[in-house]
């Protein structure tokens, strides 16, 4: 190079861009995905949970859905969130509580066996408080401030969003909806009677169906008869969408929450439930004398995913660096 000749410029490297995972561990399925930091949604895969062959089974099936996507990515997720069925304590990253559908998933360290195998930080969630966050994020309650968020699947399932932040409550379980009393006698899948979760889950449906036609039904089979005029269908789904909106009605006489989002395979069936949801809070507007807002979920059986991907991104941000006081001047 001659002094006459300009250096060449060094090429500086570009950060890739930061990717997050997001896991839903169901019963029935698995979903993983891969979220830009837009919680963009760039890949994702669904397998089925193993959920009778226990906790190490099933989150072994979940890293290995994970891999697949990683192997086709250029980039490797910058953490992980999780949600998962049950009670989980999140800061501990363990399940707490789970239904008899699992087996050994009770007490399971989810955190600890994800970050051992992957190397990144972990998250784990309630998959119904991964929903809302979901909802909050890029769905169908995006920048609402106050909302209640409910998925009637195989149970049914609450969590609360107050000024902008998930709300948990001190024992981890605020919003659980699922589990108000006061709607009948029947006994409820956690030793109680008369729940919401008796009237609208996937499987109390099939059951209040049973009840009054002797036939076995799944909630989608259910909701295709009503579809096609059956009364005792119909009938069920009404029975539903009542019980759900006198939930909702009294979340917003206690908490003042005037936005509902619902979501879970029940919620698929939305033109059988929202009939009866208006035609229960027309009848009985809460006192404030504000109009309730009661919405679908926007991102369907995404939304558990995409909402542990945002707290994954939310968790592994660094901490803000302390503000330095400024100097006085001297005199």
């Amino acid at each position: 190079m001659t002094a006459s000749q300009p250096a060449a410029a060094v090429p500086t490297a570009v950060p890739a861009p930061q990717v997050f995972a997001g896991v839903d561990i169901g019963g029935t399925t698995t979903q993983v995905v891969l979220c830009s930091a837009e919680l963009t949604v760039l890949d994702g895969v669904e397998v089925p949970t193993p959920a009778a062959e226990g906790g190490a089974a099933m989150v072994r099936t979940a890293l290995d859905a994970l891999g697949l996507l990683v192997a086709r990515s250029p980039t490797r997720p910058h953490a992980v969130g999780v949600g998962a069925a049950g009670l989980v304590d999140a800061r501990a990253g363990r399940v707490l509580v789970a239904s008899d559908s699992f087996r050994s998933w009770a007490g399971f360290e989810v955190t600890a066996t994800m970050e051992a195998a992957l190397g990144v930080p972990v998250f784990l969630d309630n998959d119904v408080n991964a929903f809302l966050l979901g909802e909050a994020a890029t769905g169908a309650v995006a920048g609402e401030p106050h909302v209640l968020g409910m998925t009637l699947g195989t149970g049914v399932g609450g969590a609360l969003w107050l000024d902008g932040a998930l709300y948990e409550g001190p024992h981890g379980a605020a919003g659980e909806t699922g589990h108000i009393p006061g709607f009948g006698d029947l006994p409820c899948t956690c030793g109680g009677r008369g729940h919401l979760e008796t009237l609208a889950s996937g499987r109390s449906i099939g059951a209040r169906y049973r009840e009054r036609t002797g036939l076995d039904r799944t909630a989608h089979a259910v909701a295709e008869a009503a579809g096609r005029g059956d009364p005792d269908a119909l009938a069920v789904y009404g029975a539903a969408g009542t019980a759900v909106a006198r939930a909702i009605l009294i979340t917003a006489g206690l908490l003042d929450v005037t936005t509902f989002v619902i979501g879970g395979g029940v919620s698929r069936a939305w033109a059988l439930l929202e009939p009866p949801i208006l035609a229960a809070l027309a009848a009985e507007p809460p006192v404030s004398g504000h109009p309730l807002r009661v919405v679908p979920s926007r991102l369907g059986g995404a939304a558990v995913a995409i909402g542990a991907a945002s707290r994954a991104r939310t968790e592994s941000r660094p901490a803000p660096a302390p503000r330095t006081p400024r100097a006085s001047p001297t005199s």
